[in-house]
């Protein structure tokens, strides 16, 4: 079970050339769609790249950029994922896509764009990030060519990486001294959705979103048991047992407060574990959220209290190949270990951060009238 770099991302730290999508979300809706018919003039999602050819990279060596897409429309990275279908269809941004020379993948980020003036109907126009930071400046030439400009060589980098990594591995990681003011061909937007799902190619051992998977108004119980071999070669692993489940309470709290059309947001679920310490099984509930495509599941005091605010102890679910579920604990939020102690502060230490588990029947995530601390 141990953790791999590259084996989870958690959304808030997903790193190199992936946007907050979250924040992405909340910053257009539907109504916006039409705002910038210098890119769309019929509210269709727009596509504008270029891919340079060995003369033009040879002749400009300090461009690191071979090829360069922009479009603007609805998410083309995310594919169906555990949002709620009742949030689908409502971003309508800037993602750009730069794939570097000898890469074998692109990057990405993305902004929300809009006129820079105070009506936001005229003037130059300018696609914003998080941290108040800009993705790029955009305008079309008298035919209909995207001029790019403002890129920044740290787009894909964090604000502060340059002291981080040091100038050397800052330097080797940023974009070009020449990579800005692109001059991009208008193109089909399918050859802007074939160039960013390059990105994260999909598996298709991976199956249908959780979201669909599982349904708002029945039961599921997902499980592992380790057994004494695993936990020989395993010493700095806790969990022995552990379950994630909806069960009647679960069920009946969200037929009560949720609405389905926002299936997942508001789910509850519960996470029992058997840790190898005492064998007592200890049950926490936890309230879910889709993003991206995961599920972000914060602890919750619903049914008790605590002497601390357990609501940034948050774990994560996603899909798994064939049928499986996968849960991150990235930040020690398992009751494996008491959450308002200082052994939850910060990075889960032991050997408990990544778990596989397989479905189980319903019985197998009964109680068994054993504690219960919600």
């Amino acid at each position: 079970m141990t953790f791999r770099a590259g084996e989870w991302r958690t959304i808030a730290g997903a790193g190199f050339g992936v946007v907050l999508l979250g924040l992405l979300s909340g910053t257009a809706v539907a109504g916006d769609t039409l705002k910038l018919r210098e890119l769309s003039p019929n509210g269709a999602d727009a596509c504008f790249g270029r891919v340079y050819d060995a003369a033009h990279l040879k002749a400009h060596p300090k461009q690191k950029v071979a090829r360069i897409f922009f479009y603007y429309g609805h998410d083309p990275v995310s594919r169906p994922n555990e949002e709620p279908t009742a949030n689908a269809d409502t971003s309508y941004n800037g993602f750009l896509s730069t794939t570097v020379r000898g890469a074998k993948a692109p990057e990405w980020a993305g902004g929300w764009c809009n006129h820079e003036s105070e009506d936001g109907t005229s003037g130059p126009i300018r696609c914003g990030m998080d941290c108040d930071r800009t993705l790029a400046s955009l305008k079309v030439d008298d035919k209909g060519r995207l001029l790019l400009s403002d890129l920044s060589s740290d787009i894909y980098l964090d604000p502060d990486s340059e002291e981080q990594l040091g100038k050397a591995e800052y330097n080797r990681q940023a974009l070009g001294s020449e990579d800005d003011n692109f001059r991009l061909d208008p193109m089909p937007a399918a050859t802007c959705k074939a160039e960013f799902a390059r990105i994260d190619p999909i598996d298709p051992a991976l199956g249908d979103p959780l979201r669909v998977r599982l349904k708002p108004d029945q039961p599921f119980c997902y499980g592992r048991d380790y057994d004494a071999a695993h936990m020989s070669s395993h010493p700095n692993q806790l969990t022995q047992s552990i379950r994630v489940f909806r069960g009647p309470v679960e069920l009946a709290s969200f037929a009560s407060s949720g609405d389905a059309a926002n299936w997942p947001d508001g789910a509850d679920i519960a996470v029992s574990v058997t840790t190898r310490k005492n064998g007592t099984k200890v049950t926490q509930t936890y309230s879910c959220q889709g993003e991206a495509d995961q599920w972000r599941c914060a602890a919750s005091s619903k049914m008790s209290d605590f002497a601390c605010d357990i609501a940034q102890k948050e774990i994560y679910l996603k899909r798994g190949a064939n049928g499986m579920m996968m849960l991150a604990n990235p930040n020690s939020s398992l009751a494996i270990v008491d959450l308002c102690s200082k052994a939850a502060d910060g990075k889960t230490k032991s050997d408990d951060k990544v778990y596989r588990l397989e479905p189980m029947p319903q019985s197998a995530c009964a109680p068994r009238g054993l504690p219960i601390f919600r």
